[in-house]
């Protein structure tokens, strides 16, 4: 039998596969737009595909290496978008031009939680947010906040207890997710976390992996965009849309299906549930309705999105903090004053405007997300052609444009030797002439988070209860500077934060 034909077969099958995931790298320089060249099927994302770096690295080495650039050419997988460094080029995008990017450009089954208020389509997306806005008002803050302050003790408590009067090196991220998982249980779904029983810490340790371990479903879609909405496929798997559906009913259950008067953001589902359908303002008059019909998986979707932003982030950026302090312990002392002097003007009780005064940790917080904003990168699709200001590019329909927090709030442009953790950047007469856009923690414009001011709440009340308790200073096993974590699609902490506690002598 002659097999002389089979390597020019397979020299022909390898041709083939290359010129087909390489037949859009032309796509940028054709139109004279610079940026990194894309390698065969990865495109720009080969280091974070592979899971040897963070998405937010890859995205900040692309963003330094093109100083002179208003926009970067770039390639998600095979896929072209447009990486924004200008600040003014942002702010038209994300703000004065909104209603040309409305959606994330991420979506998903819709029975697979993608009717989530993060990843929905900008449709569904104002009537969402139309309707969840009021549950952050200073008003339902204050009610919520007995619960955040009894979860801090126990927290605390539970520290004391580890430490038992000798300084302990413990891991500050897994710790703090203890105390924001029972915030988030209690404030947002009336479930009472009492303790840091075995059982709470396994369901703490099974939701993390499941929802903060990143899947290859997202480079699909990069290669692909849309096919994980045609597939009815989902960003996660079937256990987390099953623990939430889960949630819900419990909760649902509890409360016999109708709202209480905790006026928490199961209440607010609750109300929702009795009608059939909600509906978003118009813009314009001759505007067509926005409706959205309410069903047990776009009810589980939203809790889902509440839950993992509000344990996790906030989680995340307080470890980060931790660290901050342990590494800089004259910011540590400051922040530490602040906090005694105003808990002794309240005669030692934590209320909502004692911690409006703490403006010092309030910077400390501000830093912390300059330097580690979590979320990379941020992103929208056109949902029309749309040329870019100043330049002679056109997004197309369907694309994506990309901004990364890391790299700008990292660019000596907008921070002077931005490595260095520096609060006072913060003080109203350093800050007061910066560019909108140089600070993007919780993106900017109509679509920002919805949670940010119940995720700095969370936070004071946490920092100001552990360090009327601790002082954090560095262990052995303290990282020299940080490492993220290449598998978590969030800029997490690579092998955690290790630090030791002090507890304080009063």
């Amino acid at each position: 039998m002659d097999y002389s034909y089979i390597p020019v077969i397979l020299i022909s099958f390898v041709i083939l596969l290359y010129s087909y995931f390489t037949r859009t790298f032309n796509y940028w320089k054709s139109k004279n737009v610079k940026g990194p060249t894309p390698v065969v099927f990865f495109g720009n994302l080969l280091e974070s595909t592979l899971r040897r770096k963070n998405v937010g690295v890859v995205f900040k080495e692309m963003y330094d290496a093109f100083p002179e650039e208003k926009v970067i050419g770039i390639y998600r997988m095979t896929t072209p978008c447009l990486l924004l460094r200008d600040l003014d080029v942002i702010k038209h995008i994300m703000i004065k031009d909104f209603d040309s990017f409305v959606d994330r450009g991420v979506e998903f089954s819709k029975s697979g939680l993608g009717m989530n208020l993060f990843h929905a389509d900008g449709d569904t997306w104002r009537v969402l947010r139309n309707r969840f806005t009021p549950i952050f008002t200073s008003g339902k803050l204050k009610n919520m906040l007995y619960l955040m302050i009894g979860r801090g003790d126990i927290f605390v408590n539970h520290i004391k207890d580890i430490c038992n009067k000798q300084p302990t090196e413990l891991e500050a991220h897994s710790l703090v997710q203890k105390y924001t998982l029972a915030t988030i249980s209690a404030c947002a779904f009336g479930i009472d976390l009492d303790s840091f029983t075995p059982e709470n810490l396994k369901a703490l340790e099974t939701v993390d992996k499941l929802i903060f371990t990143s899947s290859y479903a997202i480079e699909l879609d990069y290669m692909y965009p849309g096919i994980l909405k045609k597939l009815n496929s989902s960003l996660f798997p079937k256990k987390v849309t099953d623990f939430f559906d889960g949630l819900v009913k419990t909760v649902v259950k509890l409360r016999d299906g109708m709202p209480t008067n905790r006026k928490d953001f199961m209440d607010l589902l609750l109300e929702l549930r009795q009608q059939d359908q909600i509906t978003g303002p118009k813009k314009q008059e001759n505007e067509k309705e926005k409706i959205v019909e309410l069903s047990e998986s776009l009810i589980a979707a939203q809790a889902f999105v509440f839950y993992a932003a509000g344990y996790e982030t906030s989680a995340t950026t307080m470890s980060f903090l931790l660290y901050e302090l342990a590494k800089n312990p004259d910011v540590q002392n400051k922040a530490i004053e602040e906090i005694d002097a105003t808990l002794r003007k309240y005669n030692g009780e934590i209320t909502y405007e004692m911690l409006n005064e703490l403006k010092y940790l309030e910077n400390v917080v501000a830093e912390t997300l300059r330097k580690y904003p979590l979320v990379e990168p941020l992103q929208r699709n056109a949902v029309r052609d749309y040329k870019i200001p100043g330049t002679e590019v056109t997004v197309k329909k369907d694309q994506t444009v990309l901004i990364s927090p890391f790299g700008i709030h990292n660019d000596e442009k907008y921070y002077t030797n931005p490595e260095k953790f520096d609060p006072e950047r913060f003080n109203p007469e350093n800050s007061k002439n910066r560019h909108p856009c140089a600070y993007l923690p919780f993106g900017v414009g109509p679509r920002n988070c919805i949670g940010m001011r119940f995720a700095k709440l969370q936070s004071h009340v946490c920092i100001a209860k552990l360090l009327s308790n601790f002082r954090v200073v560095p262990s052995k096993k303290t990282m020299d500077k940080m490492q993220f974590d290449p598998k978590r699609p969030i800029m997490g902490p690579h092998n955690g934060v290790h630090l030791t506690f002090v507890p304080r002598s009063i």
